[in-house]
């Protein structure tokens, strides 16, 4: 089974699986986010930029991001996208959010929320790493 199997978690498909081998749930729905823009980081083919790990923006990693050359903080309304702020939650794409743990720039990730074709990219143990503590946890 690749990654892309179970892909959009409708039309008779199985439902999507996150890293931790559960279902996959909703990363953001304000801002809206994911490939298919529907709020969970689901995938297919067409998704080439791997639209999986659902991450929780940091200051850090947004200016970083913008170092590299995917400002995602500055709003673009042509495309109806607002810009992405500290504590937001958006589907970011693995290989980027690898590059930026390689880097130090890593955000924490929600693994509940982050898809299983995030392990082509990046492995579960630095996913686990980068956790975003669940509510009432800790």
């Amino acid at each position: 089974m690749t990654p892309f199997d179970d892909a959009g978690g409708g039309g008779g498909r199985r439902p999507s699986l996150n890293v931790l081998g559960g279902p996959l749930r909703p990363c953001s729905v304000n801002p809206v986010t994911g490939f298919f823009r529907n709020g969970c980081c689901d995938t297919a083919p067409a998704d080439i930029g791997s639209h999986t790990v659902c991450a929780v923006m940091s200051a850090a990693f947004l200016e970083y991001s913008a170092s590299v050359g995917n400002d995602l903080a500055t709003p673009a309304p042509q495309f109806g996208f607002a810009g992405l702020k500290p504590g937001d939650r958006w589907c970011l794409c693995a290989p980027r959010w690898e590059q930026a743990r390689r880097a130090g720039f890593a955000p924490n990730v929600v693994l509940n929320a982050t898809h299983q074709g995030a392990l082509e990219f990046c492995s579960l143990e630095d996913l686990r790493d980068h956790a975003e503590p669940e509510p009432g946890l800790g």
